[in-house]
């Protein structure tokens, strides 16, 4: 019976091993074929961090994959690498701030600990955290492209359309379209911030995407919105000395429990942060290179104001980015 059962299992494994051979045989012989054509069993819109972990992993079970990933400029001309929104204007940068903020208030704070602080206020370079912040982002983008190299997945910097259920058209930054097939096409396109379309909001304004790249220190500025992208901005930028002002049409932190979005808003009141409830942007005038001046009204008592600054970043909503 012991003889019987080994033999039993022998063949069972060895018919495992002859599929498992026969499928490999198969996907040799479809790479081969289709090496020099642009026919891929995976086609990945969007080259942020969805897109990036299937490609990876559809490439790691043996499919042939392709990853598309372009980024528009922003109003200002802002664009950036391979890794999508947390990597360039996300996650990562935001972190980076809010920690060179910390580390001021930190400073502060030290002299209870027995820290030799000097009483004086210290000096920040704008330009020197953006240039630290922008290299590390930057290698982050190469790390990136290194791993697609090492699952044998094709990166291509090109804006991805739909044609049918089984093609995609490939637009690089110089216009060449190049026609994709692929037995499966995932979407994995991200978002961007919406400019409010009142006078002046595009040629002076700003975005959450333009500020990690501000080669220029912000000055005294103007944030507009209540989500928690404009919440964070308008908190680092307090955090690192700069005088802040926040806009909030309606609700802030919509979506989220309502006790703790309220308990933030007056925590960053507390540290600094002018915060205007009730408040939408009319328009926006330029008064000289490096001054704005905002006329906002307040939606419940119809009252307008303005305030002259040197920055205004709009970090609304956010809008969809189609292919």
């Amino acid at each position: 019976f012991r003889v019987l059962t080994l033999l039993g299992m022998s063949r069972m494994f060895l018919q495992r091993r002859q599929l498992r051979a026969a499928v490999v045989a198969s996907r040799i012989c479809r790479r081969l074929l289709s090496a020099d054509s642009n026919a891929y069993d995976l086609i990945v819109i969007g080259g942020g961090s969805g897109g990036l972990a299937c490609a990876k992993e559809a490439a790691g079970l043996g499919a042939r994959v392709v990853v598309l990933d372009y980024v528009a400029p922003s109003v200002q001309g802002s664009a950036w690498g391979l890794g999508g929104t947390c990597v360039n204007v996300g996650c990562i940068p935001k972190k980076l701030m809010h920690h060179a903020a910390l580390l001021g208030e930190g400073m502060q704070d030290s002299r209870s600990y027995g820290w030799k602080v000097p009483r004086e206020k210290p000096d920040f370079d704008w330009s020197q955290l953006i240039t630290a912040v922008q290299s590390h982002i930057k290698s982050l983008n190469w790390g990136h492209r290194v791993q697609l190299k090492d699952k044998n997945v094709t990166y291509l910097n090109a804006k991805g359309r739909l044609l049918d259920h089984g093609s995609v058209a490939a637009t690089d930054k110089k216009g060449k379209v190049t026609e994709l097939m692929g037995s499966n096409i995932v979407v994995a396109t991200g978002g961007r911030p919406r400019v409010p379309d009142i006078p002046g909001a595009w040629d002076n304004c700003i975005t959450s995407d333009d500020l990690f790249m501000l080669k220029q220190s912000p000055g005294k500025t103007l944030v507009v919105g209540a989500s928690y992208v404009a919440l964070e901005c308008a908190g680092f930028l307090t955090g690192l000395g700069f005088d802040t002002s926040l806009l909030i049409r309606s609700v802030p932190l919509r979506g989220f429990d309502e006790d703790m979005a309220r308990l933030i808003v007056r925590n960053m009141e507390r540290h600094g942060t002018q915060v205007h409830h009730n408040s939408s942007p009319m328009q926006v005038h330029r008064l000289d290179n490096r001054r704005l001046n905002v006329f906002w009204q307040h939606t419940k008592r119809k009252e307008t104001e303005e305030v002259a600054l040197n920055t205004w970043s709009a970090a609304m909503s956010v809008d969809v980015c189609w292919f």
